[in-house]
């Protein structure tokens, strides 16, 4: 018995095929990213960031940089003003 030759696949049915795939794959991802969520330990995992008791504070937000921009022109020498 022979076997049929298999049809090429048109780029619409590709293209079809190609979105069919990564809406399922992107499901499972889901999922799994659900599993791990509740599956983490937080008291371990905050143990883990900041340090072993997890009592330490974190560290402060970063700034804006304004503070520091207005720093590094306050060393700019001034003209003199002109009257």
């Amino acid at each position: 018995m022979m076997k049929a030759m298999p049809q090429p696949v048109s780029p619409d049915n590709l293209l079809r095929l190609w979105v069919e795939t990564w809406r399922r794959a992107g499901e499972e991802l889901e999922n799994l990213r659900r599993i791990e969520i509740k599956s983490v330990d937080t008291q371990e995992a905050v143990g883990q960031i900041f340090g072993s008791n997890g009592l330490a504070l974190p560290p402060a937000p970063p700034t804006s940089g304004l503070v520091e921009q207005q720093a590094w022109f306050a060393r700019i020498p001034r003209a003199p003003k002109v009257r």
